[in-house]
């Protein structure tokens, strides 16, 4: 009696074991990881349908340019700010004292609470088995403006961006990928600006005398856009 209770344990240990090994993995995801996100399709003039009503669509030079008039007032002096450039004894002094009176300034200002949109450029590399989702390589947006160069900067963005395309748009990217063509997608964020650093004055790193504006957000909606002329 006791072997044959032996024996289903043992059989039992078995078919265990086996289940276990027999189980599909599935990639671990921490709570700062959403996980694969959706890849939508829009024209630049549609895009406000994907975040809540009130929120300010910065993605073209002019509503960066308003933006900024009413957050700021006026551009700032470029060629005096940056003189002789930065073998000017002044010129970090001169620098740091434009963003200590830009900030003062801005105290209280309403625009500071505004909910807004900006959009970074992104480009679909390759298809990963574990997620079963697209990878996505990000980087900086830079736009001319009669102001200098603005690029927005996210306090925090989520690394290890994925999205996972319906069918169509799948075999799209997939057709794309094999004839090595690139994928462009937009990743448009959406937040509030960072009260105590909201915007940012430098100088271009490529460009010497080109003003640098870096409206800093706190970032807190993502979406990953196909722009299509006419969406």
């Amino acid at each position: 009696m006791e072997k044959g209770v032996e024996f289903v344990n043992t059989l039992l240990a078995s078919f265990l074991l086996l289940c276990t090994v027999s189980l599909p993995s599935v990639p671990a995801r921490s709570d700062d990881d959403p996980g694969p996100r959706p890849l939508r399709t829009s024209s630049l003039l549609q895009l406000d349908q994907f975040f809540p009503s009130g929120t300010h669509l910065l993605v073209t030079q002019g509503a960066i340019e308003s933006f900024l008039a009413a957050m700021e007032g006026t551009p700032p002096d470029w060629a005096t700010v940056y003189g002789h450039g930065h073998h000017d004894p002044d010129h970090d002094d001169r620098l740091f004292n434009l963003n200590r009176e830009r900030d003062a300034a801005r105290e209280g200002n309403p625009i500071l609470t505004w909910r807004i949109a900006f959009v970074w450029t992104g480009e679909v590399s390759h298809f990963d088995v574990d997620t079963r989702s697209y990878s996505v390589a990000v980087g900086p947006e830079l736009t001319p403006t009669s102001w200098g160069l603005v690029r927005f900067k996210p306090e925090e963005f989520p690394s290890n961006l994925r999205v996972r395309p319906d069918k169509h748009l799948a075999d799209w990217i997939d057709g794309s990928l094999r004839r090595h063509e690139s994928v462009q997608v937009s990743i448009i964020m959406a937040g509030t600006l960072i009260p105590t650093e909201s915007i940012i004055y430098d100088f271009s790193h490529d460009a010497e005398g080109v003003g640098l504006i870096m409206p800093v957000v706190k970032v807190e909606q993502v979406e990953v856009v196909l722009v299509k002329p006419h969406a």
